[in-house]
């Protein structure tokens, strides 16, 4: 009797009969031999059904599978030089589960809307599939990396009653009789977390209500939010470089295939090694200025300029020292020059923007308390946030990665929307 197999694991039973629960990704057929493009998640794989080897039974029902039908295929796995996964399958054996009728989505082109209205089929295009198991690899590289160093992971709340940097593109909701809002990062509470456990790092869901279309923008997003106790902004910027050129060589070394099947010229990612780059806010302004950009000391950078500034090499660049003016409430202000303080944004290569932001947090009581009143934030609100400061406080840094920005970038994607499987865009809550 055969045994299951997964098209991953084919190469495990060369010369051996096997079951593969699969669908239909494609057919075509030659006169008397059927060959069927089988996927089951894992993999694809070429079952050929030759109409001398089997009963008239397998070769009628193997007629009647259409594109995305189901099935339990059987059949001897062999070696194939000329097959993209170097195998193949000579069918013996077919139980119908599912005919399906007037599939969607088929090999012609489809508008954008259309197929983000199915979504829930689109995910099955090779393309697609690609892009989540790098997804996923990113997500366990990402815990790897962190369990590996002494890190432990905690969950922050995703209902809070504040904002954590100050900002109103909040959700807002009811929590029983009092305000509440859906986190926007988990920062705040990771901060909480450090100052008990040393190295931590939290990994969820974060929500922005802010109104925008762009490319690099989603409404829901996940997070990676480190933090680390008795660590300054240089230590902070050596894990940030570290921590990227672990995911993006683990990606490199177990995702060629869906590399490969998204399109990504691999060469762009095979540089990507620390130490990177790094540029002082100072300095940007002034080469951006050398390059015809008409921005000032003390402007923000959009879009335009972080690619600018990315173009510098084939690394991601860190922008350090940013003005305090425009960053948040809780960043340490240089020791020497407190209109700027000790954070960065890492910027990916190739215009992918910012995905990283850190910073070395305020650890002095009397500085924080003056910020809360600059950014009238409420005392009452934030007591539990200054109790960090009036009991043990100590010198601490962290940042936040963006996972499906970083997703898009080592894919070589144009749009974050395809980084996750249900996307949650301006305009879009369905499916």
């Amino acid at each position: 009797m055969a045994n299951k197999s997964v098209i991953k694991n084919v190469n495990e039973h060369v010369g051996e009969s096997v079951v593969i629960g699969s669908w239909v990704n494609n057919k075509r057929s030659s006169g008397k031999i059927q060959f069927l493009q089988l996927r089951d998640g894992t993999g694809y794989i070429q079952g050929v059904v030759v109409k001398s080897e089997v009963s008239e039974q397998v070769w009628d029902d193997a007629k009647r599978l259409t594109q995305e039908s189901s099935l339990y295929v059987t059949g001897i796995i062999r070696e194939e030089p000329r097959s993209q996964s170097g195998y193949e399958m000579t069918v013996t054996g077919i139980e119908v589960l599912h005919i399906t009728e007037n599939y969607p989505i088929t090999p012609k082109e489809h508008g954008v809307d259309f197929l983000m209205d199915h979504r829930h089929l689109w995910l099955r295009s090779s393309k697609q599939r690609a892009v989540m198991v790098i997804r996923a690899e990113i997500i366990r590289a990402v815990q790897q990396f962190f369990n590996e160093r002494g890190f432990t992971k905690v969950d922050p709340p995703i209902l809070t009653p504040t904002s954590a940097e100050g900002t109103t593109n909040l959700f807002h909701t009811k929590y029983f009789e009092e305000d509440a809002y859906l986190t926007q990062s988990g920062q705040l509470y990771m901060e909480a977390a450090a100052m008990a456990l040393g190295r931590v790092y939290s990994f969820g869901p974060t929500f922005r209500a802010e109104k925008s279309k762009t490319r690099r923008h989603l409404i829901e997003f996940w997070m990676i939010e480190p933090e680390m106790a008795f660590t300054d902004h240089e230590e902070s910027l050596c894990v940030q470089e570290d921590f990227i050129s672990f995911v993006v060589q683990s990606v490199l070394t177990n995702c060629r295939a869906e590399l490969e099947a998204v399109g990504r010229d691999v060469s762009k990612l095979e540089n990507i090694k620390a130490p990177f780059p790094r540029i002082s806010y100072d300095d940007a302004i002034k080469f951006l200025n050398e390059k015809g950009y008409e921005i000032a000391w003390g402007d923000d950078f959009g879009a335009p300029h972080e690619t600018a500034i990315a173009e510098m090499s084939d690394r991601p660049v860190f922008i350090t020292h940013y003005p305090a003016a425009f960053k948040a409430f809780y960043m340490k202000p240089h020791p020497d020059r407190p209109e700027v303080v000790l954070c960065a944004d890492m910027i990916a290569p190739e215009g992918y923007g910012e995905i990283i932001g850190g910073s070395q947090r305020i650890d002095d009581p009397a500085l924080l308390e003056a910020r809360f009143k600059e950014h009238n934030l409420s005392m009452d609100t934030y007591k539990w946030y200054m109790d960090l400061r009036t009991y043990g406080t100590v010198p601490h840094s962290g940042f936040g990665l963006g996972l499906e920005r970083t997703v898009a970038w080592i894919c070589g994607l144009d749009h974050v929307r395809e980084t996750i499987a249900f996307p949650r865009t301006l305009y879009r809550l369905y499916p």
